[in-house]
């Protein structure tokens, strides 16, 4: 087994203990975080309902613009900042925060700061 493969594996076995444990409920959905190469995605999802209700990511026009990169920690702010304000737009403001197995430093910290400062609560 390649230690790309050790650490995918390694990563989807702390996803799923994270997941066990936490669960987005319509009063406090589950803000999930995923970040590839080039991108980074947060959506909030209610997992009762098994619905995503907002949704933010680098490949938006309105968040990647003036940005140089949209693989580093500003880009990851700016997605915190728009999921932040969308959700606080459909009347969300607390959240269970879900770093999907990602260590929480770099773009990850980033992020969840970005959204905490807009008014998100978690």
């Amino acid at each position: 087994m390649s230690q790309q493969q050790d650490r995918r594996t390694a990563r989807r076995r702390r996803q799923a203990r994270s997941r066990s444990k936490t669960r987005g409920t319509p009063q406090r959905p589950r803000l999930c975080v995923t970040k590839t190469l080039k991108h980074i995605y947060a959506q909030i999802i209610d997992d009762t309902r098994g619905h995503t209700l907002v949704v933010a990511s680098t490949l938006d026009d309105e968040v990647s613009e003036g940005l140089s990169s949209t693989a580093n920690i500003e880009a990851a702010a700016a997605v915190g900042e728009a999921v932040a304000k969308r959700a606080l737009e459909e009347d969300i403001q607390e959240v269970v925060f879900d770093r999907a197995g990602w260590p929480y430093h770099g773009k990850v910290a980033a992020l969840a700061e970005a959204a905490r400062e807009a008014g998100l609560k978690f």
